[in-house]
């Protein structure tokens, strides 16, 4: 049975979950298994290699279809690392998931959204986001912003029996609603799942790769068309054999190993992060904070910790008087100060839902008996400031406020000048006013100053580590504040910050965009910035072409982190800011920040580096099949040389590459920078390979295997030295790569079985010098390549 108070029996959840009345929209952080399983398996690159894999099955020997195992690898690995990543997200996904408090059988508790059912009553707090449609049911100064499905940037002022759609979040207030609309039913149930999910796709990186991926497949069309006729007519007697060089000159065109440590790049770093306690809801955010050269940051909760104390109280005019001691520590409601500490205690109380500052009130002034709380007015961000009216036991009745000082009183009020001698020390200062009646300042109503409340925040022990780590990337840092200028620009001077000494009051600003962005590109710290204007700051900052993150915990920083290139929220921060961001820090800390940053930096810089090595193999295969159809000449090659080439310069190297550490800063033009050295490296591969297949031809008049030899050789030296110039700059481990693989393919020459398995073995002694001079005559071309690029692939981490 339903009441207004207590909610829901248990026999009424059960009956509604029987009917499906239940809000069952599943918060997922990845793909189903069989999603998964399918999108790895049923891929564009294995449709290829299919085809190709089936014919060689057909035609035999085994030895040229182990290029097959691609397949299976390329299946199995993305298969296993995807679900590594997804119980990863999915467990911290529960932890990061917001909560309600839902009123059942008369108690308030807290439940996973999912849990909800029909004609659940729901409390809500500032911060709080709405989880399913309902109608208000009672509400106290309750203030909703809809802007993230409406676009309208002021809160709402909601009263019982006002629809609420989920989606929305509470900035103000509080209140009671009863769901209506759950599951798929609710405004925002499909836009929330799909926000929510873990993709793997829309990001510069992976855009950039599927434009190269379809460029190749329409390339190897009239390649294979070509390599086919050719090698038909070469081989006229020899189906088989023409069937199989004309694999041989096909599969190497094909990157099929770029897209698999892509996403195995992707889905480590999501593992590596999740270690750190970061839940990354959307992919492509470990791409984009890599690229952020802006950081947008919130000081309480970020530089500061979000718990705060006072640390002092100091008396103000006539009330004063009656406390007693001019300046009074805060150490609880002593009878010196009882009237002032009654009213603090009062205000504390008046709000169901204090943020930190009051809850640092209510700690250090118990709310006493015998007073009346009348009408209230709840803190919001926009506002600065909350009040209530209150009567004293003997019926004496007033308006008091709490708030910034610098917005409750006058510019050049003297308490504001008291007010910035502590703002100074980096402290936490509200003025605690007494609004005066109207007839006492010739009609116009009054504030009386009071007291100011000092609160003291501890600083962060990890931000000035983080702040330099920063500076030392390149990345500006932005200081977006509610506190005061002054009090910000204290804080953040202390940790270092350059332009700290210059604050800006937000108040200020102006509105036309070019000049706010002007300002804030000049200035770094901020105050008294409200919560439209920070993501005005950030619109700004975009529209000058940075790619901004925004990091912050409160409902004033929700449409910011929304509206940022990548919103970063704290993990104890509210249920709104957490939803829309895109990677959360769980354990609250600002220190994780740069760990995020350097995995976006790794995956990047690494795929891009091993992206040199599949595409130079693209380039030298499609080229290297051009020439052999207009030549007229057998494909130098069978599938089985490519594929321990390819294992030996591409696929072992690479994966080792992809997952190395790697600071550098993440640019945009990723293709053109790849193509810049993999198009002219795949010509010298192809030009040295051609001169020793045809220099080999002239020597063994016939020999076909012990061409295919010669040929075999050069390629895989030049391969081998594009490898050591990737691999740049050098460790122990890199170099011990280079050698390793050298010394793996010297074994392939030396042992018969592997000779007579590959089907190489060098003749003589005059066709392998000429093969290995050739080599090194390419691989100085590629050196001159490499300084002569642009955009160089062995550039050394900054």
């Amino acid at each position: 049975m339903l009441t207004a108070q207590a909610g829901l029996t248990t026999a009424d959840v059960a009956e509604r979950i029987a009917a499906g009345q239940v809000n069952d929209v599943p918060v997922r952080s990845g793909r189903t298994v069989p999603e998964i399983v399918r999108a790895n398996l049923f891929t564009r690159i294995n449709a290829i290699m299919g085809v190709l894999f089936g014919v060689i099955l057909a035609v035999g020997p085994i030895q040229d279809a182990l290029f097959g195992g691609v397949i299976i690898a390329n299946t199995v690995i993305g298969v296993v690392q995807e679900l590594r990543a997804k119980r990863t997200l999915d467990r911290l996904a529960i932890v990061g998931a917001a909560r309600p408090v839902v009123r059942r059988d008369g108690r308030a508790v807290e439940m996973a959204a999912a849990d909800i059912v029909r004609d659940d009553l729901i409390e809500l707090g500032p911060g709080d986001q709405i989880v399913v449609d309902g109608v208000v049911a009672t509400a106290d100064q309750l203030e909703v912003d809809e802007s993230l499905l409406t676009g309208e940037a002021d809160p709402v002022l909601k009263r019982a029996g006002d629809p609420l759609l989920s989606g929305s979040f509470v900035t103000a207030g509080t209140g009671v609603f009863t769901a209506t609309r759950v599951g798929r039913q609710a405004y925002a149930a499909r836009l929330a799942e799909e926000a929510s999910r873990f993709t793997l796709v829309n990001s510069q990186l992976r855009t950039g790769l599927n434009t190269i991926l379809r460029f190749v497949t329409w390339l190897i069309i009239p390649t294979g068309i070509g390599l086919i006729v050719g090698q038909y007519l070469v081989n006229s007697d020899d189906l088989p054999e023409a069937l199989r060089r004309m694999v041989a000159g096909l599969v190497p065109m094909v990157p099929e190993g770029l897209v698999l440590l892509t996403s195995v790049a992707f889905a480590v770093g999501v593992i590596r992060l999740g270690r750190r306690r970061c839940l990354v809801q959307e992919l492509p955010a470990i791409e984009g904070l890599a690229r952020v050269d802006v950081v947008c940051l919130d000081k309480t909760g970020t530089l500061t910790d979000a718990e705060m104390r006072v640390a002092e109280m100091r008396h103000l005019g006539p009330a004063a008087a009656e406390a007693g001691p001019d300046t009074v520590e805060a150490t609880g409601a002593g009878a010196a100060d009882a009237p002032v500490a009654a009213v603090l205690g009062l205000l504390g109380a008046a709000d169901e839902r204090p943020n930190a500052s009051l809850r640092a009130v209510v700690e250090a002034y118990p709310a006493p008996e015998g007073w009346t709380i009348g009408a209230r007015t709840a803190f919001s961000s926009a506002r600065k400031w909350g009040g209530a009216v209150l009567t004293d036991p003997d019926g004496r009745r007033a308006e008091w406020r709490l708030g910034a000082p610098d917005v409750l009183l006058p510019a050049g009020h003297p308490v504001l000048a008291e007010a910035d001698t502590y703002g100074e020390r980096g402290l936490r200062v509200l003025l605690l006013a007494r609004m005066a009646p109207a007839a006492s300042h010739g009609g116009v109503a009054g504030v009386e100053p009071v007291g100011l409340v000092v609160l003291a925040q501890r600083v962060r022990p990890e931000a000035a580590a983080t702040l330099r780590y920063f500076a030392e990337q390149g990345v500006a840092v932005k200081v977006l504040s509610g506190d005061s200028a002054v009090s910000v620009g204290a804080v953040a001077g202390g940790l270092g910050l350059p332009g700290a000494e210059q604050p800006v009051d937000a108040r200020e600003l102006p509105s036309e965009p070019a000049a706010l962005g002007d300002l804030v590109e000049r200035h770094t710290v901020f105050g008294r910035v409200g919560p439209q204007q920070k993501r005005d700051m950030v619109a700004a900052l975009r529209a000058r072409g940075h790619t901004v993150a925004m990091t912050g915990d409160g409902v004033n920083d929700v449409l910011a982190l929304k509206d940022a290139d990548i919103g970063v929220a704290m993990g104890s921060g509210s249920p709104a800011s957490r939803a829309v961001a895109q990677i959360v820090l769980l354990d609250n800390s600002f220190a994780a920040l740069p760990a995020v940053v350097a995995e976006g930096r790794r995956v990047i810089g690494n795929i891009e580096r091993v992206a040199n090595l599949f595409l130079t193999k693209t380039v030298y295969s499609v080229l290297l099949a051009m020439a052999v159809v207009l030549s007229g000449l057998p494909y130098p090659f069978l599938p089985r040389h490519l594929t321990i080439i390819s294992s030996l310069t591409i696929g072992i190297p690479a994966f080792f590459l992809a997952l190395a550490p790697n600071t550098e800063q993440a640019r945009t033009g990723f293709v053109g920078r790849v193509l810049r050295f993999a198009v002219p490296a795949g010509v010298v591969a192809m030009a040295a390979t051609v001169a020793s297949y045809l220099f080999a031809r002239g020597v063994y008049a016939g020999d076909l295997a012990a061409e295919t030899s010669a040929a075999t050789l050069t390629l895989f030296l030049v391969g081998l030295w594009a490898v050591a110039i990737i691999a740049r700059p050098y460790t122990w481990w890199r170099l011990l790569l280079v050698l390793a693989l050298a010394a793996a393919f010297a074994v392939v020459l030396v042992v018969p079985f592997l000779q007579d398995f590959f089907q190489v073995s060098l003749v003589g002694t005059t066709a392998p010098t000429v093969a290995v001079g050739l080599a090194l005559a390419a691989g100085l071309l590629l050196e001159l390549v490499r300084r002569f690029s642009p955009a160089r692939p062995d550039s050394p981490s900054r």
